[in-house]
């Protein structure tokens, strides 16, 4: 099996109230969204063609809506949901989704709070 195409979106920020603490609800903080994308993109490239892969802007745009969108307690919850919007492009064979954390109070010091998933399609 050949390696698969990818296709990353990294960096994706927005002020959001995610969290399990009323604190986090309250005032929010930064998150981060990095969304690697495994699909076959030989046919786009075949025919330079925008319709036979995936717009990462338009995916970007997605993206954000959910990271900046109804807030949840896990990341672990925050990432799923990105997958899922990454997977309901049909190209899409798999995800991996990072979310960072770089603002959370950990009480002691840290660089980023991370949670990785990577998921395909069944």
């Amino acid at each position: 099996m050949a390696t698969p195409d990818r296709i990353a979106v990294r960096g994706i920020r927005a002020h959001a109230h995610h969290g399990v603490y009323d604190f986090e609800r309250e005032r929010g903080q930064v998150f981060l969204v990095d969304a690697v994308l495994e699909l076959d993109t030989s046919a786009a490239a075949a025919t330079d063609d925008l319709a036979r892969t995936v717009n990462y802007a338009d995916l970007a745009q997605r993206l954000h809506r959910v990271l900046s969108g109804e807030p949840v307690s896990l990341l672990e919850t925050l990432a799923q949901r990105l997958a899922d919007v990454c997977l309901a492009d049909e190209l899409v064979d798999a995800v991996e989704i990072t979310v960072h954390k770089p603002e959370a109070e950990l009480g002691v010091p840290f660089d980023d709070v991370v949670v990785s998933i990577r998921r395909a399609r069944r």
